[in-house]
């Protein structure tokens, strides 16, 4: 046999320190999805500055791209609320530019006498001449 005890021994300790090794480092967290960052907005925050600080790990780092999904889709999930919101402010301001406009017209109507056109007086009027009178020619000469 050409192995020694010593040599068994020693690969036997190569083999125990390398497993040793491989179950003491720490495992690779799995990247959060975008699901989970869109539930945790505080975990969204970390993710997000972790990914400002660097920003040339950050175009390849899948917790940065899921960050920014996650950042997208909540702003399109917000986005008809916030245009319900402005629609409803538009058509209130609206309303109240409307009131205050028919006040000032009632206000106006108010001040300007009614003219009660039954109760006009009667004026004579002068019919128009008829139309085949000939009427005098200035500047002709008779015959």
């Amino acid at each position: 046999m050409p192995f020694s005890i010593k040599s068994i021994i020693a690969c036997g300790c190569l083999t125990a320190i390398a497993l040793c090794m491989a179950a003491c480092s720490p495992k690779r967290i799995p990247p959060m999805t975008v699901s989970d960052l869109m539930e945790d907005r505080v975990a969204l925050d970390g993710v997000l500055m972790k990914c400002n600080q660097n920003p040339a790990k950050a175009r390849t780092d899948s917790d940065c791209m899921n960050a920014r999904i996650a950042i997208e889709r909540l702003a399109s999930k917000d986005a008809p609320a916030v245009e319900a919101k402005r629609a409803a402010e538009f058509e209130r301001s609206r309303e109240q530019l409307r009131s205050t406009q028919e006040k000032q017209r009632q206000e106006q109507a108010a001040k300007t006498p009614k003219v009660d056109v039954y109760r006009l007086p009667v004026v004579p009027v002068e019919p128009a001449p008829p139309k085949d009178a000939q009427s005098p020619i200035v500047g002709k000469v008779n015959p």
